[in-house]
C-alpha cells in the first residue's frame, strides 16, 4: 500500500479548494446583491457574466411598478468592497437603478458594438463627449483639462486634471476600455473620473 502523495495530487486538491472558494464567493456576492436590492425593489433578477479583463460581472435586473425592466452591471471587486465596508450597500446599489428609472419605459444593457468601427463611433460620439461634459460641468467655472491620451502600459486612456495645480499630481487617467465597460453596463463612466478628480483636490487640501 502506497501512502505517498505526489505533488500533482496536492496541487490538484489545492486547485479544487480554490475553485470551490471562488464559486462560494460568487454565490455569496450574488445572494447579497439580490437581498440588498430586494429591500428597495420587489422584482430583482441577476445574471453573472465573465468579462475577459475584469472577471465576473453581476448584471442585476429590476422591474418597476409598470413592469419596465432596468439593468445595471457591477464588478465583483466593487461589490465585495461595498459589502465589507460597513456602509449601506443596498442604498448604494439601489441609487444606480433610481437614476436609470429616470428613463421611462425601461433601460436594458446596450448591445455591445458588433465591430471595431461601431466601438470607435460609440467612443468618439458618446463616451468621450459625455465624460468631457460631466467633468467640466462638475467643476465649473474652474478650468479642467479632459481628453484622450496614450499610456505606455495601458494604451488609450482618458485623462482629466486641473491645470491650475502646479505642484504635485494634478491629473488622473483611466484606461479607455474600463470607461467603455462602464458604459456597456449602464453605468456613468464619468463617475470614475469625478472620484479621481476629487481625490486630487483632497490630496491638495482643496476640499
Amino acid at each position: 500500500m502506497n501512502n505517498e502523495t505526489t505533488n500533482e495530487e496536492v496541487n490538484s486538491s489545492q486547485e479544487t479548494d480554490s475553485n470551490e472558494k471562488w464559486a462560494e464567493l460568487i454565490k455569496a456576492v450574488q445572494h447579497n446583491g439580490l437581498v440588498s436590492l430586494r429591500t428597495h425593489f420587489d422584482q430583482v433578477d441577476v445574471q453573472v457574466l465573465n468579462q475577459d479583463i475584469y472577471g465576473p460581472v453581476f448584471v442585476f435586473q429590476v422591474k418597476d411598478d409598470s413592469n419596465n425592466e432596468y439593468a445595471c452591471g457591477f464588478f465583483l471587486r466593487e461589490l465585495v468592497t461595498q459589502f465589507q465596508s460597513g456602509g449601506d450597500p443596498a442604498e448604494w446599489m439601489a441609487s444606480f437603478f433610481v437614476d436609470l428609472m429616470k428613463t421611462e419605459g425601461g433601460k436594458l444593457l446596450p448591445k455591445p458594438p458588433a465591430s471595431e468601427d461601431e466601438a470607435k463611433a460609440l467612443i468618439d460620439k458618446v463616451l468621450v463627449p459625455q465624460c468631457i461634459e460631466a467633468v467640466q460641468a462638475e467643476f465649473a467655472p474652474e478650468k479642467v483639462h479632459a481628453g484622450l491620451d496614450w499610456n505606455q502600459d495601458h494604451g488609450p486612456v482618458f485623462e482629466a486634471g486641473f491645470p491650475a495645480i502646479r505642484e504635485g499630481n494634478n491629473v488622473c487617467a483611466f484606461p479607455l476600455h474600463l470607461l467603455f465597460t462602464h458604459l456597456l453596463l449602464n453605468r456613468d463612466p464619468a463617475d470614475v473620473l469625478l472620484q479621481g478628480l476629487y481625490k486630487i483636490k483632497e490630496e491638495h487640501g482643496m476640499l
